[in-house]
């Protein structure tokens, strides 16, 4: 590798699911507050720097606020049992994740909700229309996804929350949207290229990128690519694997 990606070592790309629990939380200082009126509301450096991006470019900032951003395991363990006994099992296994298989617990997920009064926590309204829509129309061009679409549910194993997005980076989020993949489909695609092989081609905003898969123990196959000098962006997948972006004329 040239040089450190920009962003946490473990990378945008991780899959945090059932069958996938977060092998690695997040250091303190990768983390920081999303805005100073929600100073104990935590993301990724990165994402937050997004995420304020977005909510400006959306008309949003103001109408639609963070709910719930970084967790412990321990806070989402709480959450979990506070939900069990306050709505019932069917309800907290379709909205909440079980602790350790929770993407809150990356840094990389933030439940957005309208300012209204009396916001649930678990639920945030997220209408389709006004700043809401706007937000989640461009959100794609800013790094993030919705993460639980409707329809998507037998993969993710989460109902349909349009109040939660996932930062994963450009261009990913963009193909992902163009696509209508959510992580799960997505990581398994990007598998069908890998890093001996020809690697998915993609351009847009007048970049154009090269992305491909290597699974553990098989990263010297990198060389070649990564001896031109281009950029280069790594991340894990948390599935025994890494995703590589070269970026091919990032001026």
């Amino acid at each position: 590798m040239k040089s450190a990606p920009p962003w946490p070592a473990a990378g945008t790309l991780l899959l945090v699911n059932r069958e996938h629990p977060l092998l690695r939380a997040p250091e303190a200082e990768e983390l920081t507050a999303v805005d100073r009126s929600h100073p104990d509301i935590l993301l990724h450096r990165r994402a937050k720097v997004m995420l304020d991006e977005l909510l400006q470019a959306a008309g949003a900032k103001g109408s639609v606020i963070p709910v719930s951003g970084y967790r412990t395991q321990r806070e989402q363990r709480q959450i979990w049992d506070d939900t069990v006994r306050e709505r019932g099992l069917r309800f907290t296994r379709t909205y909440v994740a079980a602790p350790g298989c929770s993407e809150h617990q990356t840094g990389l997920a933030v439940d957005l909700g309208e300012n209204v009064p009396d916001l649930d926590f678990i639920c945030p309204c997220f209408p389709d229309s006004g700043p809401c829509r706007a937000l989640r129309e461009k959100a794609a061009d800013y790094g993030f996804v919705l993460r639980y679409p409707k329809g998507k549910e037998a993969i993710t194993g989460i109902g349909w929350e349009p109040w939660h997005f996932r930062y994963v980076g450009w261009p990913h989020a963009r193909i992902m949207t163009e696509r209508n993949l959510v992580l799960e489909e997505y990581l398994a695609w990007l598998r069908t290229f890998p890093a001996e092989g020809a690697p998915l081609r993609y351009r847009a905003a007048g970049r154009s990128f090269e992305v491909c898969y290597a699974p553990d123990g098989h990263l010297d196959a990198l060389e070649a690519l990564l001896s031109s000098g281009m950029p280069c962006q790594c991340s894990d997948t948390n599935t025994g694997g890494m995703v590589f972006t070269l970026w091919r004329d990032a001026g």
